[in-house]
């Protein structure tokens, strides 16, 4: 009887228009005061518990680094670099949008942050080359979908928070399946532009991506740090989003000054000298070798008996050093000429270090710097909430052993791991429909999790089918987030952008049965490299 009243209750609260989390937190405090033999205590044990989760410290973190990289100017930098990447297909603008989708996702950890900071720039790009608004529109609103499934990505640390399965075992799991998800948009994309002859961009030769992967070198190194300093065992998950925050607000405001008191000032001004720009360009590439070195030598030699941090440094400094003086050897007049190339830049590191100097403390009270953090703030305080709640909802859940009942309840129909996933599909793509994708999976995941235990499906595959339909359930009506934010940089009316989304999302279909159905996808990378999931029952 609690089950049946606990569900009237929060569909009721919904379709009355009461907020998702207001809706779990409440049905779940009124059960338990007047239907359940739970103490009223709890309550306030579960909320306190749950604000207390180590695992989800993680998200406000994730958040601000995606915003500092989203305001930051790293956006267009990408979307440079794909399009030198795989601009010359036919359709390569459609294609390199979604290659900078995917390379924004492993930035930010959130799909809608992916087709604001991508979408603004690559649909005006598209329409100016002769693709169609609606055209455009559809690549962008499904490609950001993959902001969740490529790590790191929020919604599967909020699904390790409550299924007690390794963050960092989900964010491997993630890796194949997001590049499997992008390659198939692609090759959708360029199937439709052969068929309507679709214009391809001119092949700029490798020099181009060169220097478009030198120009967002700094933002995608980002992706370096987060999972080679989990993978390498240097720091935890939740430690790694503090590194991620930290390293995208220096790389916004100081490198690549697209905000805060330094912003659009460069680097090198036109009034300096070739010579200087060379000394300069070759000292950057000497500490820029070095940092890079430090960091991946110390991830890779972690464990390693007998290898220290002099030797790597003594060892990243000759090569770095070696590799500067070559470059000032080649863009310079001489190798003899060398010590005067490189002199000559050290004025343009003196100005800008003063400038950085000076704005340093200005750069933290910057009034973009402020709304970034007010905006990460209010996006981190209402995911938490509904989170919150959510988790207060599953406690009542397996407080009246609601998915004790449900399981004996399958197994006495027969269901098989097979059938039991379509079951899940089905429940999750309807879900997705009207639910946030964190609020949704905190409230399924407890429910159907001991089910998969019990039929033998492995925790981390359950884990990304369950990210999969998010993905899903944020490009379909009527609560669709990317729709709804496709739609306001685009000007489209909603209808318009579902239509657009359409035919993607067939794609997105086809590739949710080949990760329900291909568990070796989601496995095999996470389970090589850290062992299998261990799960108490």
């Amino acid at each position: 009887m609690e089950p049946i009243i606990l569900f009237i209750l929060v569909i009721g609260l919904l379709f009355l228009g009461v907020p998702v989390a207001v809706s779990l937190g409440l049905s779940s405090i009124l059960l338990i005061a007047i239907f359940s033999n739970d103490s009223m205590s709890s309550v306030a044990i579960q909320l306190f518990t749950a604000s207390q989760n180590y695992t989800l410290l993680a998200i406000p973190f994730f958040v601000l680094a995606s915003a500092f990289m989203s305001t930051g100017g790293v956006a267009k930098r990408i979307i440079r670099f794909a399009i030198s990447t795989v601009g010359h297909f036919r359709g390569g603008l459609a294609m390199a949008s979604v290659l900078a989708c995917m390379l924004f996702a492993a930035l930010s950890g959130s799909s809608p942050a992916t087709v604001v900071a991508i979408g603004t720039i690559a649909i005006a790009g598209m329409r100016q080359v002769g693709y169609s608004k609606e055209f455009a529109a559809g690549i962008v609103a499904n490609a950001g979908t993959l902001g969740i499934l490529i790590p790191p990505s929020i919604v599967m640390v909020v699904y390790a928070a409550a299924t007690n399965v390794s963050v960092g075992r989900m964010f491997l799991a993630g890796v194949i399946p997001g590049i499997v998800a992008g390659l198939m948009l692609m090759i959708a994309i360029y199937i439709i532009a052969r068929w309507r002859n679709l214009p391809a961009e001119p092949w700029k030769g490798f020099s181009e991506i060169l220097n478009g992967g030198k120009d967002a070198g700094w933002g995608l190194f980002l992706i370096v740090i987060i999972i080679g300093g989990i993978y390498g065992g240097v720091f935890t998950p939740t430690e790694a989003a503090a590194v991620a925050a930290v390293y995208s607000f220096f790389v916004a405001l100081f490198i690549y000054r697209d905000m805060g008191p330094m912003k659009d000032v460069r680097w090198v001004l036109e009034t300096d000298s070739r010579t200087a720009k060379v000394g300069f360009s070759a000292t950057v590439y000497i500490l820029a070798f070095f940092f890079v070195w430090m960091i991946l030598s110390f991830f890779v030699t972690a464990d390693w008996e007998g290898v220290t941090l002099t030797g790597r440094a003594q060892l990243g400094g000759l090569i770095a050093i070696g590799l500067g003086l070559a470059y000032a050897a080649w863009r310079g007049e001489s190798v003899a000429g060398i010590p005067h190339t490189l002199a000559a830049g050290l004025p343009v590191w003196g100005r800008n270090l003063s400038l950085m100097g000076r704005n340093f403390g200005r750069a933290f009270f910057n009034d973009e710097t402020r709304k970034v953090m007010v905006d990460a703030s209010k996006t981190t305080i209402m995911l938490m909430f509904i989170i919150v709640n959510a988790l207060l909802f599953a406690h009542t859940l397996t407080a009246e052993r609601i998915p004790d009942v449900i399981t004996e309840v399958m197994l006495n129909y027969g269901f098989t791991w097979f059938t039991f996933l379509i079951a899940v599909n089905v429940l999750l793509l309807i879900g997705g429909q009207f639910m946030e994708p964190s609020g949704l999976l905190l409230i399924v995941a407890p429910v159907v999790f001991p089910i998969a235990m019990e039929l033998g499906v492995d925790p981390v595959h359950l884990g990304i089918i369950m990210v999969v339909n998010m993905e899903i359930g944020m490009i379909t009506p009527p609560i669709g987030l990317n729709l709804f934010v496709t739609s306001g940089i685009t000007g489209m009316s909603l209808i318009q952008v579902v239509k657009a989304a359409a035919p993607f999302v067939g794609v997105l279909f086809i590739f949710l049965i080949m990760v329900t159905y291909m568990p070796a996808m989601s496995t095999w990378l996470p389970y090589s490299l850290m062992g299998p999931e261990i799960v108490n029952r």
